[in-house]
């Protein structure tokens, strides 16, 4: 097993390894463009590296390196082409792009270049860190071995969450997703929070940010990439809330990582993939997308044993409500440790938040919770989903009490389990509290 010195210093060395470019500066130039793509000749640099376009305007305008030809590299700008002449001097700036992170970074909402988007100067930090990460050997990953508070009553009770684990949240639009991580984020027992807020709207940002984070701003970072940015800058903007991640749990922290949403992010890669000339696949999506969210879910977890951790909540958009068919919540299903299913009858049933909890999984759950606490669990699902089940015979009146004992029991225990489901935004259960709920629910129903 690697020590914890051996790995601070295998760190160090990639970090400068990662940093280090090329002394002398080369230029080359602007052949062409294609869309968002320009071609660039005379030069030579491995794809994810950093360059610099020589404009009419007084600072460089950054790019990154993905992809070339026989003849030419193709660049991306990160915000656009708009403004590029062709025969533009282009230079290589860095082999692999290292955002600054600290502890100036708390409290602070930036975009995804490092620009700060409160109005604040610019944060002081100076701690390098590889926008795409650094790999962990999975065998000096530690296990998920404790609960992961999130404040949440019924994913405490019923889909209980793991410390270092990766989980979806799967909702169509409209359902309240965006209250339920608010929820988390201000309610969780973690040192730190990452946002990444990843294609929203200009106005859910701000939004968010003063509505639902509440006290939990302090200690959280915000990079918020919106609608409008490029699909670079929407992938940066991902790239870099892991990367800070990455750093506090290198620190020690146990980190919450929240990512709105790992759709938007796919859609992102899938703009660049097609725009360098991949082959789509699946909805358009070239092969390529589901290996980078692969791998991008990968930079959370555990870090070594007695570090820190990553505890990560990806948001899944799921079109129409498709949970099967959409190519990206199935991939996501599969290489996340779980998924919590927001379903569009609960809303409408005025049920917040509303957990599909015969939906909703956690892997991990089995492991950190005692027997009597998974069995209740268990049972609750079951007496849940069958009145679920029925509920349109029961609405009219077509159920005769004492044909389903089952039944019978949800139904006579249906407020009290409601309890465990129903909860305000600004009020925290804990861990405890969502126990005591469960066992509630589950023993003889008060008159």
């Amino acid at each position: 097993m690697i020590s914890a010195e051996g790995l601070r210093a295998a760190t160090a060395g990639r970090l400068g390894e990662a940093l280090a470019c090329d002394p002398v500066r080369r230029y080359g130039r602007i052949t062409r463009s294609s869309g968002e793509i320009l071609h660039v000749s005379g030069i030579r640099a491995p794809i994810g590296s950093r360059c610099l376009i020589d404009t009419d305007e007084p600072v460089p305008r950054a790019a990154e390196v993905v992809g070339f030809d026989a003849a030419s590299l193709l660049i991306m700008p990160e915000q656009g082409t708009r403004g590029v002449v062709r025969g533009a001097r282009v230079h290589v700036e860095s082999r692999a792009p290292s955002p600054l992170v600290g502890d100036a970074l708390l409290g602070r909402v930036i975009d995804a270049r490092g620009i700060p988007l409160d109005g604040r100067p610019a944060p002081d930090v100076i701690h390098p860190w590889p926008l795409f990460g650094l790999p962990i050997n999975p065998m000096s990953r530690a296990r998920i071995t404790s609960p992961f508070d999130v404040g949440v009553s019924a994913i405490n009770a019923l889909a209980t969450m793991g410390r270092g684990m990766r989980i979806g949240l799967f909702a169509g639009s409209g359902v309240g997703k965006t209250t339920l991580l608010g929820m988390m984020a201000q309610h969780a027992r973690a040192d730190t929070v990452v946002v990444g807020m990843i294609g929203e709207r200009g106005r859910e940002i701000r939004e968010f940010v003063e509505d639902h984070l509440g006290a939990a701003r302090g200690r959280s970072t915000i990079v918020a990439s919106a609608a409008d940015d490029t699909a670079l800058g929407r992938l940066h903007g991902a790239y870099r809330a892991a990367a800070i991640a990455e750093y506090w749990r290198e620190q020690g922290h146990h980190v919450l990582l929240v990512i709105d949403s790992l759709t938007r992010l796919a859609m992102a890669l899938r703009e660049i993939g097609l725009a360098v000339g991949e082959p789509p696949a699946t909805k358009g999506y070239p092969p390529s997308v589901f290996g980078a969210l692969a791998a991008y879910v990968e930079r959370a977890g555990n870090g070594r044993d007695g570090g820190g951790s990553i505890t990560a909540i990806y948001t899944v958009l799921v079109e129409g409500d498709d949970h099967i068919g959409d190519p990206v919540a199935d991939t996501a299903r599969s290489v996340l440790d779980g998924h919590i299913v927001l379903s569009r009858s609960l809303a409408e049933a005025a049920l917040y938040p509303p957990i599909d909890i015969a939906a909703s999984l956690s892997r991990p759950m089995p492991g950190l919770v005692g027997s009597a606490h998974y069995l209740a669990a268990s049972r609750f699902r079951a007496l849940w989903t069958r009145r679920r089940e029925k509920q349109d015979i029961i609405d009219l009146g077509a159920y005769a009490q004492g044909r389903d004992p089952l039944l019978d029991e949800a139904i006579r225990r249906g407020p009290m389990m409601e309890r465990v489901l129903r909860q305000m935004a600004a009020e925290p259960v804990s861990l405890p509290q969502s126990r005591v709920l469960l066992e509630a629910a589950l023993g003889e129903p008060t008159p």
